[in-house]
């Protein structure tokens, strides 16, 4: 009975990200800096919501968008931390995660033979929901330009068969972000182009240069551009499953068939924590920020001491350094480090073939846990001819 199933999943595989962090859990004594997972609790006054909401018998079904205080608080938020002016109550969806938000834009955009840019190393998520949808995923190599699209890199790549252009900024897993005038110029290129833009913000919070700058801001890129973003990353909320599109009102009005007849709508639950989240968890998001960003400092402090390439992020909570000197695959360096070392990072490989040499890093755990992690990296250094 297999060849009765969809031909597109045959080239569809489990996440090389989950599938290394469940080879190496449960082995014993090994340091993990593979999980982009915030080590902070949720907010208490953002557990306490969703607590109330659940005494309050808040466990029907809301509005196929999400609740409608849910969408004035993101159009109030976005507005606020962005620029960004969107209506609550025809251009917005609150949706399950922004990877559900990701997989209802592929699905609603895409034809068969459609091609999308993605500048890779990029997060795995993106490729499965393309194929899913018919799509054919593209992908644009950054490595020799700090991990940034640019116009020069999409001028080799987009064809008349590019349907949509991705902006993962800031990235998983590199950390890369774009500053206002390389945003700028990205819009200038692709504004007169007959296509999309899939800005996925879910990082936007976790900015560390400078403010986020999103291009749906800029000049003839509003009608064409989707916006997707969330809370899991900004306020520790990733079991809670909320994210939101924004995009323009014909555009959404599309989405949202897909969306009902996807999901119904996000749990009801999780909308009044994220309520409560959007409305007053600014001073947490900023305290998490701070933070990560002390990680960060350490991090890559470390792996210049060590002699490691890598690019500083500007975002996020990812480090992507390059091993120059492997002649395995970088999944195959992973499984040498679990082994000789006890520390699991998660394989370049596993964002693509541009990724292979790297390893990426999440600064997403304790200093204490961090420093045990880069110290056993840098005893298995010291002994290898690597660096």
């Amino acid at each position: 009975m297999h060849h009765l199933i969809n031909p597109h999943l045959q080239s569809i595989q489990i996440s090389g990200i989950r599938k290394f962090f469940n080879m190496v859990s449960g082995k014993e004594g090994v340091v993990s800096l593979t999980i982009g997972q915030p080590d902070f609790p949720t907010p208490q006054h953002i557990k306490q919501a969703g607590i109330e909401a659940i005494n309050d018998n808040q466990t029907s079904y809301t509005h196929n968008a999400g609740m409608l205080p849910l969408r004035k608080a993101i159009s109030k938020f976005a507005e606020q931390e962005y620029g960004l002016s969107y209506q609550p109550d025809t251009e917005i969806i609150t949706t399950v995660g922004a990877s559900q938000a990701i997989d209802l834009t592929f699905r609603t955009i895409l034809t068969p033979g459609d091609e999308v840019i993605l500048p890779a190393p990029v997060y795995p998520g993106y490729e499965p929901c393309i194929r899913l949808a018919g799509g054919i995923p593209v992908h644009a190599d950054t490595t020799h330009t700090d991990f940034k699209l640019t116009v020069d890199t999409l001028k080799k790549h987009i064809t008349d068969q590019t349907k949509c252009v991705v902006l993962p900024y800031p990235s998983n897993p590199t950390g890369a972000t774009l500053t206002k005038e390389e945003i700028e110029a990205l819009a200038t290129f692709l504004k007169e182009r007959d296509l999309f833009v899939l800005s996925d913000e879910i990082y936007s919070q976790l900015t560390y240069d400078e403010p986020h700058t999103s291009i749906a801001t800029q000049e003839g890129m509003r009608e064409k551009t989707i916006v997707i973003n969330g809370v899991s990353k900004s306020h520790s909320m990733t079991g809670w499953r909320i994210g939101y599109t924004l995009a323009p009102v014909w555009l959404s009005k599309e989405m949202l068939k897909v969306h009902q007849y996807n999901v119904s709508c996000p749990t009801s639950i999780s909308q009044h924590a994220a309520l409560a989240a959007i409305e007053g968890g600014k001073a947490d998001t900023e305290a998490m920020r701070a933070e990560y960003k002390e990680r960060l400092d350490y991090v890559y402090q470390r792996l210049t001491n060590m002699g490691v390439p890598c690019t500083k992020p500007g975002g996020a909570f990812y480090v992507f350094p390059y091993f120059p000197g492997l002649e395995k695959s970088s999944f195959d360096f992973g499984v040498d480090l679990v082994e000789e070392a006890k520390l699991a990072l998660v394989p370049g490989d596993a964002f693509s073939s541009h990724g292979q040499g790297y390893m990426r890093i999440s600064y997403a755990y304790n200093i204490d846990t961090l420093k045990e992690g880069l110290d056993r990296l840098e005893a298995y250094l010291t002994k290898s001819t690597l660096i």
